[in-house]
């Protein structure tokens, strides 16, 4: 019980250090790591490897990922493009509803990108749809990031939902958790949604620095881009990314010839990002394209520098919570108390916020309740599906300061840690318990 009693306090600390002292999220981030490896009591030798090991990991995927996002951000805002994807997507599925065009856009993008990934390149259109029609850019933030959130717990093939498909032994039954795990994202999004309707009133300094009505701003850019050449920066490497997915397929549906390999290779998000940040030069006219080039991107690395910075700390602290024996003592503790599938979903959501990464508690908590399924009377093919959706469900339960997709959604966002807990954090929670509540609702009716 005294590790469970550490790691709350560990969580108030970051929060009021945050949110009351204003301590900068990095520092407050690195703080809590090393208070984190002395309460468990980690070994003295190792907690300065494990700190750094935690930081270069998560860096390693997220880090390129992030500059290279950022900086054909910065392009398509300065060139119009993304004024020019705004309209164009409101023109298509109308106004009247942007947050649940929002949701919709990362509902489909997260299916074979990492979440991390997703919000990273839709932001600036995000931001876009927000100005133009003038919606509360927080809205928009929890609308897009519960939508990337709900398929890349649920959908494979994120690796985290592939994974714990293959750990409960439905690696030749991808089919039927993807049918399924489509119909409960939709659910969680869903719910997801409905929390952003409520958060239209909290504060944001997104749009502050907007000095221009968004007309005007139109007018300031003067021949826009074709749309074409406005989606290319983004949905060329989301086509790409799929894809890849769609390549490495556990079946080889493209065989494991030269096209496997192209795919494979171009499929990986950073390789797709560096021909996307191609595409984007081509949106640069006029003389001076180099002298540009380079302009933008100074400016993409000066703002994804600081949101780097505390996105790595935040998985130096998730990796240092990795390595007591929290983990163990909670999946152990829940794993004697036979709820069917709120138990594969209470150890599910226990690792998520104790750890931070949903495709962590997605692959720890299925190799843990593999031997269980019987016990737990989930011992069959649709029992096994619902088991991989309930611990979809506690993989998304909740997102929070040790999670770096909640720093990577708040710093890009430009919300106080103590909004993005109201907003992000919220909404992760209401969606992990709606999506649970459905598949129990299902398991008593089906099994």
């Amino acid at each position: 019980m005294h590790l469970v009693l550490i790691l709350v306090a560990l969580i108030v600390f970051i929060v009021l250090a945050t949110s009351k002292l204003k301590l900068n999220p990095f520092i407050t981030l690195l703080l809590a790591s090393f208070l984190a490896a002395f309460a468990f009591g980690l070994p003295l030798d190792s907690i300065e490897s494990t700190i750094r090991g935690g930081f270069g990991n998560i860096l390693g995927y997220i880090g390129l990922v992030i500059v290279l996002g950022t900086i054909i951000g910065v392009i398509l805002e300065r060139t119009g493009a993304a004024i020019v994807m705004a309209e164009s997507i409101i023109k298509l599925l109308g106004g009247r509803f942007p947050t649940l065009t929002m949701s919709l856009v990362g509902f489909i993008v997260s299916i074979p990108v990492f979440c991390d990934s997703g919000f990273v390149i839709l932001n600036s259109l995000k931001r876009s749809m927000a100005r133009s029609l003038s919606v509360s850019p927080v809205s928009m933030t929890v609308a897009l990031s519960t939508g990337l959130f709900a398929t890349h717990t649920l959908v494979p093939p994120t690796p985290g939902p592939i994974a714990a498909a293959g750990n409960l032994g439905l690696e030749n039954n991808l089919g039927l958790v993807i049918g399924v795990g489509f119909v409960f994202a939709i659910i969680a999004a869903a719910a997801g949604l409905f929390w952003a309707a409520r958060c239209r009133n909290l504060p944001s300094t997104e749009l502050e620095q907007a000095e221009e009505a968004f007309q005007e701003a139109r007018e300031h850019y003067g021949e826009l881009p074709s749309p074409m050449a406005a989606f290319a920066p983004i949905f060329v490497p989301i086509i790409l990314i799929c894809l890849g997915s769609i390549a490495s397929y556990p079946t080889s549906p493209l065989g494991q010839g030269m096209v496997f390999e192209l795919l494979n290779f171009l499929g990986k998000p950073l390789n797709a990002l560096m021909i996307g940040l191609g595409f984007a030069a081509f949106l640069l006219k006029g003389e001076g394209k180099l002298e540009e080039f380079s302009r933008h991107t100074k400016k993409g690395l000066e703002v994804s520098a600081p949101i780097i910075l505390i996105t790595g700390a935040g998985g130096a602290f998730g990796s240092v919570l990795a390595q007591t024996p929290l983990g163990d003592y909670l999946g152990d503790t829940l794993s004697t108390l036979g709820l069917s599938v709120i138990m594969p979903f209470l150890v599910a959501a226990s690792l998520k916020s104790a750890q931070g990464s949903s495709t962590v508690a997605l692959v720890t908590t299925s190799a843990l309740v593999a031997p269980l399924l019987t016990q737990l009377g989930l011992d069959s093919e649709l029992g096994r599906v619902l088991a991989v959706m309930a611990i979809g469900a506690g993989a998304m339960t909740v997102s929070h300061a040790n999670d770096s997709y909640f720093w990577v959604v708040s710093q890009f966002s430009k919300m106080s840690v103590a909004t993005a807990y109201k907003s992000h954090t919220t909404a992760t929670l209401i969606m992990g318990l709606v999506t649970i509540a459905c598949v129990w609702l299902v398991s008593l009716v089906a099994l």
